[in-house]
């Protein structure tokens, strides 16, 4: 008998974030384009369709729990994640950044020109989220929303 384990495969399925007021945060979701699917769990637990993966929302307090992580203090400054949304062009960044300022978001950053060679700005949802709107260069978004990158 070999000790050798089969790695599982590695997948990456759901984000969810811990938020204040999950009628808020549903509301603001929602104002941005994302699809909520299952909307039999009420205003318990939310998910949103993104694409290739999906948004879960959470009352923060119940997450932490869950994770079994204190719930407060609850952090004022970068918490070392940012979710992407990725463009395929610098016109569609503006766009977006104006859009999600338009249903209340929070500007962080501009956006402007990349070191790398790409364009993006950041903002940031009612529970202070940063969310990075961004063109990449060599990272394409396709039809179905889903990001393609070379090798």
């Amino acid at each position: 008998m070999s000790n050798t384990a089969t790695a599982p495969t590695p997948r990456f399925t759901v984000l969810t974030l811990g938020v204040s007021d999950m009628r808020t945060s549903i509301a603001f979701y929602e104002s941005l384009g994302f699809a909520r699917k299952y909307r039999a769990t009420g205003e318990e637990v939310a998910f949103f369709e993104t694409g290739g993966s999906v948004l879960g929302l959470f009352p923060w307090h119940l997450l932490a729990a869950d994770a079994a992580l204190p719930d407060q203090p609850r952090p004022a400054a970068f918490r070392g994640v940012a979710i992407a949304w990725n463009c395929n062009n610098d016109a569609e960044v503006d766009t977006v950044m104006a859009f999600a300022l338009s249903k209340g978001a929070k500007l962080l950053k501009p956006a402007q020109p990349t070191s790398y060679g790409g364009y993006c700005g950041y903002f940031a949802d009612p529970d202070g989220h940063a969310w990075e709107v961004v063109r990449a260069p060599g990272f394409e978004v396709g039809d179905d929303r889903r990001v393609s990158m070379p090798d």
